[in-house]
């Protein structure tokens, strides 16, 4: 089961990033088999959504930008070089997390190692996103860029996908900067807690369903979007 914060409804001030990246992991959970890793895996938010999977392992990181309590991790790695045998994995999940390293093509030849020749990779990067789990927030990579480094490093692209366009974007960062940053610093209202209340029970939800509502009247520019998405699959292994 996928929990409110991962799978929100209306209410939620991260509804449009949150219930997307939902629907697309949802989506190509199945294209991933075997024993599969996790990578950067947190709480394991999606764990339940991959039922075509032997064994799910995760494994994460110990950064400043993100503490790990009461978080399942099965195993944790030093950032360089990760604690399994070579081709040990049928698939690999990741995400959320490149942008999170610093180095990338560093770590891109590990994720070849432990993946078994053939083996599907599924990865979500943001695109359009505030700084986040700071200072652990290095990049924002575009679908080109991300292509460049999985073919690099012996993949194949299989699927690039989106999450969100311009609008669901432009709507996304206002909800963000309504909940978190205009709600606390309207000096004198923001004393109030029924104030507090009633923008998150009431004019979250309403703005929320607004644009759910209006959403298909607008033209769609896909150049500016929330995540991508990539489906690739292991050809060789990386030199």
């Amino acid at each position: 089961m996928v929990s409110n914060d991962f799978n929100p409804t209306f209410r939620h001030p991260l509804y449009c990033i949150r219930k997307g990246l939902y629907n697309k992991i949802k989506l190509y959970s199945s294209e991933l088999s075997g024993k599969l890793l996790d990578f950067g895996c947190g709480a394991k938010p999606y764990q339940s959504l991959f039922t075509h999977v032997a064994n799910y392992t995760g494994v994460d990181y110990v950064s400043d930008g993100h503490q790990h309590q009461d978080e399942s991790i099965d195993f944790f790695y030093d950032g360089k070089t990760l604690p399994f045998e070579t081709h040990q994995f049928d698939s690999l999940f990741s995400s959320e997390v490149f942008e999170h390293i610093f180095n990338l093509e560093g770590i891109l030849p590990e994720l070849n190692r432990v993946l078994k020749p053939g083996g599907k990779i599924l990865i979500t990067c943001p695109f359009v996103w505030e700084e986040h789990e700071i200072p652990v927030d290095y990049a924002r990579y575009t679908q080109f860029a991300l292509k460049s480094l999985l073919e690099k490093n012996g993949f194949k692209i299989i699927t690039i996908d989106k999450n969100g366009h311009a609008l669901s974007a432009i709507h996304q960062m206002w909800m963000v900067y309504l909940h978190d940053d205009w709600l606390n610093k309207v000096y004198v209202l923001s004393k109030f807690k029924w104030f507090k209340k009633m923008v998150r029970q009431l004019l979250v939800p309403f703005l929320n369903l607004l644009f759910i509502c209006t959403e298909p009247i607008w033209p769609k520019n896909h150049r500016l979007y929330l995540n991508t998405i990539i489906i690739a699959k292991k050809i060789s292994d990386s030199l």
